[in-house]
């Protein structure tokens, strides 16, 4: 480990929490809520890695964990208050872009689609929802302000089950020390922070016995098969290809007549060459005929807005990357790839890749400065350490624990919902994301083999954005209002 990073380690297992009270008004109500944050030192029971026959080591200090909390005032009965945990994902991200863009009580100010002039400003987020259910957010150890403790290594925390177990054994500490056992439970997760919430759904129900009323995930991805391009899996072609056509109709790259249909018309169409063409002759790989071959790429370039010469070339497979840089570049732009309405500027027209992605570059600014901001000047916390809002310390050395197969958690969602048929799921989608396309969600959906009684569990909606879809301030209106009614039914 470099010495910068033995500086980030913390040494003194202590909490340090600071609370404040605050109001603000959603939906033309004024809500008084108290705002609850900090770091505690989780302890937990771990896996004892040295002695594979010892089921448990003892419990002892692992990390501090950095979390902030609104809690609604005036509550006498917290057995009928809603409570939810949210995170985001990466891996390697804190918690800032679910608290700061669309669940908290404060909204950092963007040009929806472009980038926001310095110095950036927060203001009050009239569709958070805090009027329906108390919010916790929680940043992983290794992102925002927590860290391992002295003696626990870094790495310990940067795998899928370890991010699992020390994020449910944060819920149940939070949940016995503030007497929330009996309220209704649900956890928001973004991006692989869906992943997570999967994968906690069964950990918490079957270790400790926390039983969930919803998961919101947002942007997900559950089966990594479905996102993965490599030479011997090519689902993400297929799956990705709506998304494609979405980001070709929204920079007005397709033909007249299908810039004139309506998104979602023309998504169906494509749905339907999709499971009745491409499929099939991106499985027949190289016996496919001449012929049929060429009528494929007559129709991806109607489809993609891309040259039949680049889609010969890429054998009908387009690279999420190698679109990116290809739709706008006779422009002398590219596109985002978690908002691919996003456009950006690359040093070299001739390279595949596009340099940045200018969707993330866009915001990182406004959300970096306005959480730093808003974290001391209106919370009162200080802490002088990096809040590590997208750590790639953590992305880097990530392990996923699984050897010649794609990460999958959807067989862990499917079987908590089978133990406990009351957990309901909404998932939001955003017709420009192409970093989890609405197709392979979909997808993933269909193959969960849940029991038909149980299918009316999972519930999806649609936004014309992109990943963050809370980003484009309609979308976060409708958003509220299918979150407000999922909840409510679920409760």
């Amino acid at each position: 480990m470099s010495k910068e990073n033995e500086k980030d380690i913390k040494t003194s297992p202590e909490d340090n929490l600071v609370i404040t009270k605050h109001k603000v008004k959603i939906n033309n109500k004024e809500i008084k809520y108290t705002a609850t944050t900090g770091t505690i030192v989780l302890s937990f029971e771990g896996t004892n890695q040295k002695d594979k026959k010892a089921e448990f080591e003892a419990s002892k200090p692992k990390a501090e964990v950095f979390f902030t909390s609104y809690v609604k005032d005036g509550i006498r009965n917290k057995a009928k208050r809603p409570i939810t945990f949210a995170f985001n994902g990466g891996p390697g991200s804190a918690s800032v872009w679910l608290h700061m863009g669309m669940l908290g009580p404060k909204l950092v100010k963007l040009n929806d689609t472009g980038y926001t002039k310095p110095p950036f400003e927060l203001k009050d987020n009239q569709y958070s929802l805090l009027d329906e259910t108390d919010l916790v957010f929680i940043d992983p150890v290794g992102t925002g302000y927590s860290r391992p403790i002295e003696g626990e290594k870094r790495k310990e925390f940067h795998n899928l089950d370890k991010d699992i177990e020390s994020l449910a054994h944060f819920i149940r500490l939070y949940i016995s020390r503030n007497e929330r056992w009996l309220s209704p439970k649900f956890l928001a997760g973004e991006s692989y922070g869906t992943t997570r919430s999967a994968g906690l759904s069964g950990y918490l129900q079957e270790r400790l016995g926390i039983y969930l009323n919803g998961l919101i995930l947002i942007s997900s991805v559950l089966d990594f098969s479905t996102l993965r391009f490599a030479n011997n899996n090519d689902l993400p072609y297929s799956l990705y290809l709506p998304t494609y056509t979405a980001t070709a109709y929204y920079h007005k790259k397709l033909s007249e007549s299908l810039l004139k249909m309506p998104l979602e018309e023309l998504l169906a169409e494509v749905e339907d060459f999709v499971t009745n063409e491409y499929v099939g002759a991106l499985w027949l790989g190289s016996s496919l005929a001449p012929q049929a071959r060429k009528d494929i790429i007559v129709k991806l370039s109607y489809y993609t807005g891309l040259s039949k010469d680049f889609l010969d070339k890429t054998n009908l497979r387009i690279n999420i990357m190698n679109f990116c840089k290809e739709l706008l570049r006779n422009d002398g732009k590219t596109v985002g790839r978690l908002d691919s309405r996003f456009k950006g500027v690359d040093k070299s027209g001739i390279t595949a890749n596009f340099e940045f992605d200018p969707s993330m570059a866009a915001i990182t600014g406004p959300y970096t400065a306005t959480f730093n901001d808003y974290i001391r000047k209106d919370l009162e916390y200080k802490n002088d350490i990096p809040y590590e809002i997208l750590s790639y310390e953590v992305f880097g050395n990530w392990t996923w624990g699984k050897e010649n197969e794609y990460v999958d958690v959807s067989e862990t969602l499917r079987k908590a919902i089978s133990m406990n048929p009351h957990l309901k799921v909404h998932v939001t989608n955003g017709y420009f994301d192409l970093a989890t396309p609405y197709l392979a969600t979909e997808y993933t959906f269909k193959h969960l083999d849940l029991a038909k009684e149980l299918e009316a569990n999972i519930s999806m909606s649609y936004y014309e954005a992109g990943h963050m879809m809370y980003l484009h301030e309609p979308s976060l209106k409708n958003l509220k209002s299918e979150l407000l009614s999922f909840i409510n039914k679920a409760k």
